[in-house]
């Protein structure tokens, strides 16, 4: 219901703004700004890139936005300018995968994501991804692009989607799982700093003579 509320808002100021109203893009970046640049925050390697990206995407939208036909599309064409400021920073092609393309159907559909109670911990086990899986858990998690959108801002076929969405939530439970284990570890008595039981920065449990 909220996300049905948040893009009615956004069509409306998008028809202001293609109509000359300059104050409706004002409006239009404050209610995407905050998702935009988690997403983007996602993509790149530091905060201060993520930042210069997400103006160059609006200096971008502004200029081209005047073409958009359909208001309703805004979405998935604010996305799609990020994504591609986002890959020319980083001046290399997205890693391309190959994943066999599977229709995992939608087993739990988005329910899935009240798995997790901790939001800090997905967003810092979201990091810990690779890029193919991150970037589509992302955009599933912010919950503003159906699966037929995200599968056209990233290029690849609805069934794909699905299927990076499938193995990305099996990275994410094993990321999460993965921490709980050496948080329960750090807890156990009498265990002395860099004796067995002892954990690297990178969370990976090691024992003595490894």
């Amino acid at each position: 219901m909220l996300r049905d509320r948040r893009l009615i808002e956004s069509e409306l100021l998008v028809v202001r703004w293609l109509r000359g109203d300059r104050e409706a893009f004002g409006g239009l970046v404050r209610l995407w700004e905050r998702s935009l640049f988690y997403y983007v925050r996602r993509l790149v390697d530091a905060e201060q890139d993520a930042w210069e990206v997400l103006q160059e995407t609006w200096l971008k939208v502004f200029k081209a936005g005047k073409s958009l036909r359909d208001p309703a599309a805004f979405p998935a064409f604010l996305y799609r300018t990020a994504r591609n400021a986002a890959v020319s920073r980083l001046r290399e092609n997205v890693p391309q995968s190959d994943e066999r393309v599977e229709d995992v159907g939608d087993e739990n559909g988005e329910e899935w994501v009240t798995e997790f109670d901790d939001a800090e911990q997905v967003h810092r086990a979201l990091d810990r991804l690779p890029v193919l899986h991150r970037e589509v858990l992302t955009l599933f998690f912010l919950r503003e692009l159906s699966l037929e959108e995200i599968a056209g801002l990233l290029e690849i076929p609805v069934g794909t989607v699905k299927s990076r969405l499938f193995h990305a939530r099996r990275a994410i439970h094993r990321v999460i799982e993965g921490d709980h284990h050496v948080t329960r570890e750090r807890r156990v008595p009498g265990t002395a700093a860099g004796g067995a039981g002892d954990v690297r920065g990178d969370g990976v449990g090691v024992q003595e003579g490894s």
